[in-house]
C-alpha cells in the first residue's frame, strides 16, 4: 500500500530514470491532458511531498501524480517487457533513450504550471519525510480538533503529510492506545512522543523494499503455569499437598518474525500479548488493534 516511504522510493527510483534526460515519448491517457506533448523536454527533478508525486519538466511545468491505494509507477529499460498491468490500465509514459517509465491505475494525474503547483499540494501539512519537517505544526494541526479519533486525524494529510493506513494502526498500536480514542484524551506527553515516532519509522523505512515496523524480539508475558494437580479419585485418598501461590513470572524476549504488529493480522495472536487481534472498520478503512495491548474506545 502506498504510503510516505513507498512514494519516497517510487520518486527517487523516477529521478534516477528519468531527471537530466530529454523525453523522446509522452503518452497521458486523460481525456484532459491527452493531447499534451511532452517529447523534446527534459525533466528537471521527480520529488515526493507526503503521498504527492511532482514530475518537474523544463518550461515551467509539472505531472503531478497520485498513487492512492493501488496506484503504481514502473522503470524500464528499452527492450524490456512491461508487467504492470494490462494495457488499459496504463495512465502515463514518459521515455528517454534509456528508461521508460509507466504509470498504472492513477487516479490521480494532472499537468499543471509548476508555479501553480500549490493547488496541488498546498494543502498539506509538515512532510513527515521532508527536509523541513517540523513537529510543532503538525502538534498544533493534531491538537486543533481534540474530540477527533486519534487514527482519522493521523491519516489526515492537512494535519501531516505521508502517513497511511499501515503506519495509523502500527502507531496506534505503539503508542498502546486504540484508532477510536480522541486527540485529545491522550496522555500528557503522548502526542509528541508519537509524532517523533511517525518521523522516525517512515525515515527507518525510507530505503527498505519491506516496511518494518516491529523490532527482532519483544518481551512477551510466557504461558501460564500448569494447573493444580486433579482432586483426588475417592474420598479415602490422600489429598496433594497444597502449592504455594505460582508467583507472576516475568516476560521474557521472544524473537519475533513478523514485519508488522497488526496491520494485515485480524485473529492471529498479538506479539506482544498473544491476544487474537480484532479488525474493524474506521472511516472505510480496515482498522487493526490489540484488544488488551491497546487502551481506549472501540466499535
Amino acid at each position: 500500500m502506498p504510503e510516505g516511504d513507498t512514494v519516497l522510493q517510487t520518486a527517487t527510483r523516477l529521478h534516477e530514470a528519468l531527471a537530466g534526460q530529454v523525453l523522446t515519448r509522452s503518452d497521458l491517457r486523460v481525456p484532459r491532458f491527452a493531447t499534451a506533448d511532452l517529447s523534446g523536454r527534459t525533466v528537471l527533478d521527480v520529488t515526493a511531498r507526503g503521498k504527492h508525486l511532482l514530475t518537474r519538466i523544463e518550461g515551467g511545468l509539472t505531472l503531478h501524480s497520485h498513487l492512492r491505494m493501488d496506484g503504481a509507477w514502473r522503470v524500464y529499460a528499452p527492450d524490456e517487457r512491461w508487467r504492470g498491468g494490462p494495457g488499459h490500465q496504463i495512465r502515463a509514459i514518459l521515455a528517454n533513450a534509456e528508461h521508460t517509465a509507466v504509470g498504472y491505475r492513477l487516479p490521480v494525474l494532472e499537468l499543471l504550471r509548476t508555479s501553480e503547483e500549490d493547488r496541488a499540494v498546498g494543502h498539506l501539512g509538515p512532510d513527515l519525510l521532508g527536509p523541513d519537517w517540523d513537529p510543532g505544526p503538525a502538534l498544533d494541526r493534531l491538537l486543533a480538533a481534540p474530540e477527533r479519533p486519534l487514527g482519522e486525524a493521523l491519516l489526515d494529510q492537512r494535519n501531516l503529510a505521508g502517513i497511511g493506513n499501515v503506519y495509523k494502526c502500527e502507531l496506534c498500536f505503539l503508542a498502546r492506545v486504540t484508532p477510536w480514542l480522541p486527540v485529545g484524551a491522550l496522555p500528557d506527553g503522548a502526542l509528541p512522543r508519537l509524532v517523533t515516532l511517525a518521523e522516525r519509522l517512515l525515515n527507518a523505512n525510507r530505503d527498505r523494499p519491506t516496511r518494518t515496523t516491529t523490532i527482532t524480539s519483544e518481551l512477551r508475558t510466557p504461558p501460564g503455569l500448569p494447573s493444580a494437580a486433579p482432586a483426588p479419585s475417592s474420598p479415602a485418598a490422600t489429598p496433594a499437598p497444597a502449592r504455594p501461590p505460582a508467583r507472576p513470572r516475568a516476560p521474557q524476549p521472544v524473537r519475533v518474525q513478523e514485519r508488522l504488529y497488526v496491520y494485515g493480522r485480524a485473529r492471529r495472536p498479538c506479539l506482544r500479548c498473544g491476544t487474537p487481534i480484532r479488525l474493524a472498520d474506521q472511516d472505510d478503512r480496515p482498522t487493526y488493534w490489540c484488544p488488551r495491548c491497546q487502551s481506549g474506545p472501540t466499535p
